[in-house]
């Protein structure tokens, strides 16, 4: 169970309208890095972790990303909320508006919309862990692109750096988590079966 607390993770407060930055930004609600894919990514995978410590840290973080999901709603929100018909037009924002108006959908900054093929969940804790320290990077990445795009936005960039910094955090522990599921692996065989599933250490016939 989750408690709702009425506040962001860390507050903004945007004063500018630029929905020609909204449009980019909102890659990170929808986007094939964004937050809504690593949180569900996250807490998907923490059922077939077999170490509670793993699980425990995929849940917060999972959650974590949630709140993240909802600063970029708010950023892309306080972006457009403003906006005339001109500036509207003007910024090609008016693709995204014909079909959602200035509502938050989640889709990427192409406007592709978000799909649940954009994260994986194997129930493998090596190959899960792998994939999640990936998908940090490419959001780290992602939230440097964006970054270079509002230098002139100094209200944006506040809380894209907030971003970011967390994206480095929660490599960082992921990377830890790892190491916790090899450690409790024989090192000559821990890539050669699944301890989530093959529990006696090579059910799968892989090995003999």
């Amino acid at each position: 169970m989750f408690n709702y607390e009425k506040r962001l993770e860390y507050p903004i407060h945007i004063k500018e309208t630029n929905p020609k930055l909204a449009k980019a930004i909102i890659t990170q609600y929808g986007g094939p890095n964004g937050e809504l894919g690593a949180s569900m990514r996250y807490l998907s995978q923490r059922y077939t972790m077999p170490y509670k410590e793993c699980a425990a840290l995929l849940t917060d973080i999972g959650t974590e990303e949630l709140g993240h999901f909802e600063m970029i709603a708010t950023i892309v929100h306080q972006l457009t909320r403003s906006m005339t018909m001109e500036e509207l037009k003007a910024s090609g924002f008016d693709d995204y508006y014909v079909d959602h108006t200035l509502a938050l959908w989640p889709q990427a900054a192409s406007g592709t919309p978000f799909t649940a093929a954009m994260f994986q969940s194997v129930g493998d804790p090596i190959a899960d862990l792998n994939e999640d320290m990936a998908a940090e990077q490419k959001a780290r990445l992602t939230y440097d692109n964006i970054l270079r795009l509002c230098a002139d936005s100094p209200d944006v960039a506040d809380a894209i750096r907030f971003l970011r910094a967390r994206e480095i955090v929660h490599f960082q522990r992921f990377g830890e988590a790892l190491r916790i599921v090899q450690e409790k692996l024989n090192s000559n065989n821990f890539y050669a079966f699944n301890p989530a599933f093959d529990t006696n250490g090579g059910a799968c016939g892989c090995s003999k």
